[in-house]
């Protein structure tokens, strides 16, 4: 296990070896990659997502024995 001094020592070794510039380029490129990536996926299920939602609270119903429906009892 890594305590926090090993830590900071890798931080410092791989800024003296690629320098700041080009790791604030990294860093930005790495952020909208992400950010893209969930965009892409909200996207793609933006209009399949209600459905799914729909689908899966119907199957709950279904199998939850206390939303099933029951014949009132009669009074005698």
């Amino acid at each position: 296990m890594m305590s926090p001094v090993h830590w900071v020592i890798v931080a410092l070794i791989v800024v003296l070896l690629f320098g700041g510039n080009k790791l604030s380029e990294v860093g930005k490129g790495l952020g909208e990659g992400i950010r893209s990536f969930k965009k892409g996926v909200s996207d793609s299920l933006g209009d399949e997502a209600p459905a799914k939602v729909s689908q899966v609270k119907r199957a709950e119903d279904e199998s939850d024995p206390q939303h099933v429906s029951k014949d009132p009892e009669p009074h005698a």
